[in-house]
């Protein structure tokens, strides 16, 4: 790690194909033939793909539940579930043997431009879910507790993903460069430890970026 990113494909001279942003088409194909596969045939005594996912689903259910309310949760967990299940896969992609420890090929989450992609996305999101909600509650909150505070709230709205899209990378680029710093220093041991750590950091990142969105997001719904 600590090289950049090997361009693979270049378009029209401006647009940059690197290896995190084909393997984040790769994921997000195979999340959607997963998704189809597991949809086509529901059946009331689930196969054991469609019973994964079930679980999965229930288990989401439960946790957006948890913080916004079962209503916001059901209403808006097509959001907050994707975004969930693209970041865990992106993750976990990264401790797949090879990932990470070749420029031509890293998670996607170890790039500050698709973490940044997500951050944009989620705050594209909270805007337009706020003004659904009730156009005056968006506005007013700029304003409140005074109006002096318009300023502060308003460069607070822009740090919120900022923070997610950094927090995000910084911990999943950080997890890959000392993975592949020990394979270089002790190829035999430690690296698996440290792989086997992984599985626990990446679903924390995970869980803490759709556990900050949910709570913003209700923040912006409030009116709801």
């Amino acid at each position: 790690m600590g090289e950049e990113s090997e361009v693979l494909i270049r378009i029209g001279g401006v647009l940059d194909i690197t290896g995190e942003v084909i393997a984040m088409w790769v994921l997000v194909a195979l999340i959607a033939v997963l998704s189809f596969l597991a949809t086509r045939r529901m059946k009331e005594r689930p196969g054991v793909l469609q019973n994964m996912v079930e679980t999965g689903v229930e288990y989401l259910d439960g946790f957006f539940s948890g913080i916004i309310g079962k209503h916001l949760a059901r209403k808006y967990f097509f959001f907050l579930g994707s975004l969930f299940i693209f970041i865990i896969f992106a993750n976990y992609s990264g401790i797949i043997p090879g990932v990470g420890l070749t420029k031509y090929f890293r998670a996607p989450t170890s790039s500050l431009s698709v973490t940044l992609g997500l951050g944009v996305f989620t705050f594209l999101f909270l805007q337009i879910a706020g003004l659904k909600a009730g156009a005056k509650h968006y506005f007013k909150r700029f304003v409140s507790p005074i109006a002096f505070m318009l300023p502060l709230m308003v460069l607070d709205e822009f740090i919120k993903p900022a923070s997610l899209a950094l927090r995000l990378f910084g911990n999943v680029f950080g997890e890959e460069t000392v993975t592949h710093n020990l394979y270089e220093l002790l190829p035999i041991g430690f690296p698996v430890i440290m792989m086997g750590l992984s599985l626990l950091f990446c679903a924390i990142q995970a869980v803490v970026f759709t556990m900050l969105t949910s709570i913003y997001l209700e923040e912006a719904v409030e009116a709801e």
